[in-house]
C-alpha cells in the first residue's frame, strides 16, 4: 500500500506519520499482514490495552527493552485514563515527527476513537492511513460458535448499551449484537421482552473472546442476568441475542479445544520450545517457556578452533551435528572467522534427526544423510556407511557436541572404521531458578500440565524449581525420560508415540480430549487439572 495524501489534508508533517491499526479482538494470530509490517517499521507504537505491548513484541520477536518507543495511550502520566481528546493529542505530537503506530483494539473506524483521532491528525496536517481490524463484533462470536447470519437469519443489529436505547425498535426476531452490556443486561433483556420478544429467546454472552481466556455463557432473555451473574462474566463481553445462538450446541470449535485454557509448563528455552510452543497454542493451550539449561562455550576454546581450521584445509570426510546447539556453535565459530557455507564444500554432513537437519539447512546446506529410523545417535549409526578404503578418500569424522554427550556415537563410528575427532563445541549448564512466583505455580499446582522433553529437562527443573504438583499432567517424550521422571517421583501421564516434540504435544492432546470426554459423559462440568483441590488424584492415564 502506498502512502496516500488525505484530500482533507493539505499539508502534513515533515516526517511524520500515523497508522491506525486494528490489532483485532485479542488473539494474536488475527493481526493482518499489514498490520505487523508495519509494527516492524514504525518508531513510536501508542497502545491502548496492557496486552498491545506483548504484541509488538511477539511481532518484533524482541525483549523489552528494544524495538519502538511504546506509549501508554490508555493512562496518562498521572496514572488517570486518558479522554479522547488527550489520547489524540498525544498522537498528534508522536506524528509530527516520527513514523507512528496507533494500535487500537478491533478495528480502527468500527466502534472505536479512530474517527476523531484521525480528524485531530487532519487538523494538525499530520498524514495518516487506516489500516482495518477484525472486529469483536464478528470475531468473538465466531470463536463461541455462533454465525450472525443464517440462511434463515440474513438481518443483524450491533447495538451499543448505556444511555438511552430504544428496544422496542428490535421488538422482531434478527440478531442482535449488543457491546457494553454486561452491568446493564438485565434491564435490557426485560425491555426487550416488554418490547415483544419471546422471554425464551436465547442469549450468549462471551467475555474476553478470542483469547484462552475466553468463557461462554448461554441462557434465554428471562435468565440471562441470572446466569451471567453465576457465571461471574465481566466486561469486555458480547452478548448475541436470537435464535443463531442455539448454533452453539454444535458449532463450539474455540472452548471445545483438548487443552483448551490450560496452562502448560514447556522446560526448554523460547529458541528450543518453538515447535513444540506452537503446536500447544494449536489445541487452545498457553505454553510458557522455562529455561532448565544454559549453553555456554567451552572451557577450553582451542580443541573447537583447531578442528574448525581443519575442517577448512580438508581434513575431514564426514561432520555429524547431533543436536541445534551444535549447529549453532559450528556457526558461530565460522562467523568468527570470517567463514560462511562455502567452507563445507566437499565434506559430507550429517544430522541426528529432523530437527537438526532443518538447522542446518537454515544455514543454506543440505545434510547428506539423516535417520531413516529412530531420530537418534542409535539411528545414525545404522544408516551410517562402513569406511571404504576405495570410495573414502579420508577416513576422519569431526564430531562437534556437547561436553555431557554419551560416547556412543563415538564408539559406532569407530566399529565402522572411522576416526573420529570428538570435540567439545559448548557446554550445558543448570540455568537459573525461575521467579519465585512461577516456583510456586511449579509446586502448588497451578500449571495444568508440564511437558519433558529429556531426562536432562526433569533433573534439571526439579533441581531449579522443585517437583510439579501431583495434579499436574506429566507428559514425556520417551521411555528414558519416563523412567528418570518416575525416579524423581514424578507419575507419568502421557508418553509420546516416537520421541517427537511435536507428537509430545499430539499425546498431551489425546489425553486432554479423552479427560474432557469422560467428564461430560459423567454429566460432570469440564475443569482443568489445575482446578481440582490440592488432593484430588487422577486415576486415568494415557499412553
Amino acid at each position: 500500500m502506498t502512502r496516500a495524501q488525505s484530500t482533507t489534508a493539505p499539508t502534513r508533517a515533515a516526517n511524520g506519520w500515523v497508522s491506525f491499526v486494528g490489532s483485532g479482538p485479542g488473539d494474536p494470530g488475527l493481526l493482518t499482514l499489514r498490520a505487523a509490517e508495519l509494527i516492524r517499521s514504525a518508531e513510536v507504537v501508542v497502545t491502548e490495552a496492557p496486552e498491545h505491548a506483548d504484541l509488538v513484541r511477539a511481532v518484533l520477536g524482541c525483549g523489552e527493552d528494544e524495538g519502538p518507543i511504546l506509549v501508554d495511550g490508555g493512562f496518562g502520566e498521572d496514572g488517570q485514563p486518558l479522554t479522547h481528546a488527550a489520547r489524540a493529542k498525544v498522537v498528534v505530537k508522536h506524528g509530527k515527527k516520527h513514523r507512528v503506530v496507533r494500535l487500537m483494539t478491533g478495528d480502527p473506524f468500527l466502534y472505536a476513537s479512530g474517527p476523531e483521532e484521525a480528524q485531530a491528525c487532519v487538523k494538525a496536517g499530520v498524514g495518516f492511513e487506516i489500516v482495518p481490524g477484525v472486529s469483536a463484533v464478528s470475531a468473538v462470536p465466531a470463536y463461541a460458535g455462533i454465525p450472525l447470519t443464517t440462511k434463515d437469519r440474513r438481518e443483524v443489529a450491533v447495538v451499543t448499551c448505556g444511555g438511552h436505547v430504544d428496544w422496542s425498535l428490535y421488538a422482531d426476531d434478527r440478531t442482535l449484537v449488543l457491546l457494553s452490556a454486561v452491568g446493564t443486561i438485565g434491564e435490557t433483556a426485560a425491555a426487550l421482552v416488554a418490547a415483544g420478544r419471546s422471554p425464551r429467546t436465547p442469549v450468549a454472552m462471551t467475555r474476553v473472546g478470542t483469547t484462552t481466556e475466553q468463557a461462554t455463557v448461554t441462557s434465554t432473555l428471562a435468565d440471562i442476568a441470572a446466569d451471567a451473574r453465576a457465571a461471574r462474566i465481566a466486561p469486555p463481553a458480547i452478548t448475541v441475542i436470537g435464535d443463531v445462538v442455539d448454533l452453539r450446541e454444535t458449532l463450539s470449535w474455540f472452548e471445545t479445544k483438548p487443552l483448551f485454557g490450560w496452562r502448560v509448563l514447556v522446560p526448554r528455552t523460547k529458541d528450543q520450545a518453538g515447535s513444540l510452543s506452537r503446536r500447544l497454542r494449536e489445541y487452545g493451550a498457553v505454553p510458557e517457556e522455562v529455561p532448565t539449561i544454559s549453553v555456554e562455550p567451552p572451557r577450553n576454546p582451542q580443541q573447537m578452533d583447531k578442528a574448525v581450521r581443519g575442517l577448512v584445509e580438508g581434513r575431514y570426510e564426514w561432520i555429524a551435528f547431533t543436536s541445534v546447539n551444535a549447529v549453532k556453535a559450528v556457526r558461530e565459530k565460522f562467523e568468527e572467522y570470517g567463514l560462511d557455507a562455502r567452507a563445507f564444500s566437499g565434506l559430507k554432513i550429517a544430522a541426528v534427526g529432523d530437527k537438526t537437519a532443518e538447522a542446518i539447512a537454515a544455514w543454506g546446506l543440505r545434510p547428506d544423510l539423516v535417520p531413516s529410523g529412530e531420530q537418534s545417535a542409535v539411528g545414525l549409526l545404522e544408516d551410517w556407511p562402513p569406511y571404504d578404503e576405495v570410495l573414502d578418500p579420508i577416513n576422519r569424522v569431526f564430531l562437534p557436541r556437547a561436553d555431557i554427550a554419551t560416547e556412543n556415537l563415538v564408539a559406532g563410528l569407530i566399529d565402522l572404521g572411522w576416526e573420529c575427532d570428538d570435540v567439545t563445541a559448548y557446554r550445558t549448564v543448570r540455568a537459573t531458578p525461575p521467579p519465585a512466583p512461577v516456583r510456586d505455580a511449579i509446586k502448588s499446582g497451578k500449571f495444568d500440565a508440564v511437558v519433558f522433553t529429556s531426562s536432562s529437562t526433569v533433573r534439571n527443573l526439579v533441581g531449579i524449581a522443585g517437583k510439579p504438583h501431583p495434579s499436574t499432567v506429566i507428559a514425556v517424550i520417551g521411555p528414558a525420560t519416563a523412567k528418570t521422571a518416575e525416579e524423581h517421583g514424578l507419575r507419568v501421564d502421557v508418553l509420546a508415540s516416537k520421541p517427537d516434540v511435536e507428537l509430545l504435544a499430539d499425546a498431551l492432546a489425546d489425553f486432554g480430549a479423552a479427560r474432557r470426554h469422560s467428564m461430560i459423559e459423567a454429566g460432570e462440568p469440564v475443569t482443568k487439572p489445575s482446578d481440582r483441590k490440592p488432593s484430588a488424584r487422577r486415576k486415568s492415564r494415557a499412553k
